[in-house]
């Protein structure tokens, strides 16, 4: 049998600012005097998952998930959403996390578009286990908007002489988004019409990827990795990193449930 791994610690910070980076991004800065619990490992795909009660609201004091779920019935359970930590700032002591904003719908968007500085923001985590590599010859990023954390920060750790491509694709707002000279940005941006999944394998597919070391950090819409995997085959499972953030039409519970299911795997 499989070990158990142990229940993640709940941490709680005090959120700082929000700031809005496009009419469809916020971005939360939350730190405060128990800073020091946040136990970061360093990778650029670093993820927390947020908090939320079984209503789906903000917790007003700090919890234990892991007690909360030995002592209470599972329908009451907390919800969680998970959500990639954009940057630590050690010196000033907070940490960002970027939010995608869809109306109304879902749970973390409409809190972070209206939560006020002072408020708790509680999550368990960090978790994470990819940062680009150094020696790789040519660095490949590919994603959606629930990516945009984990590409910015990946390369804003490249050295300045990296040779690479980035292919987002986005709703309606393309982000600045900084890379080495030698790395290339490329926005496709859907406009008004309807979510296609083949969009970015179509794409990448008319690439020219060189010969050589090539490293691929690929994540998004689960239909769309799947399609984007099938391009991979060559690439080295270590110098390829690929799964799926969320499934359109899905809810993150459901999402995270068929993880575990045929539907799920990438």
């Amino acid at each position: 049998m499989k070990p158990q791994r142990p229940p993640r610690p709940t941490t709680h910070l005090t959120v700082l600012d929000r700031q809005w980076l496009t009419p469809h991004m916020v971005r939360l800065t939350a730190g405060g005097p128990n800073f020091d619990a946040f136990r970061d490992a360093g990778f650029a795909d670093s993820y927390v998952k947020i908090v939320f009660d079984h209503e789906g609201r903000p917790y007003d004091e700090p919890v234990d998930v892991a007690a909360l779920r030995a002592s209470t019935p599972n329908e009451t359970w907390p919800k969680t959403r998970t959500y990639t930590v954009r940057s630590v700032d050690r010196q000033a002591r907070t940490i960002s996390i970027d939010f995608v904003i869809h109306g109304d719908s879902g749970i973390a968007g409409p809190w972070a578009a209206t939560v006020e500085p002072g408020s708790l923001i509680q999550f368990m985590g960090p978790g994470g286990a990819w940062s680009p590599a150094d020696d790789a010859d040519f660095h490949l990023f590919v994603g959606d908007e629930s990516a945009i954390p984990a590409i910015a920060a990946s390369l804003e750790r490249l050295p300045g002489d990296a040779v690479g491509a980035v292919i987002l694709e986005a709703a309606e707002h393309a982000l600045d988004v900084s890379a080495p000279a030698g790395v290339t940005v490329e926005w496709i941006v859907r406009g008004g019409a309807e979510y296609d999944p083949t969009v970015l394998a179509e794409r990448v597919g008319r690439l020219d990827l060189p010969e050589g070391d090539v490293s691929v950090f690929a994540h998004g819409e689960r239909e769309a990795m799947k399609h984007l995997r099938r391009l991979f085959r060559d690439i080295p499972r270590e110098r390829l990193s690929i799964s799926g953030y969320w499934a359109y039409g899905r809810e993150e519970d459901v999402f995270q449930a068929e993880k575990r299911t045929e539907i799920g795997k990438i």
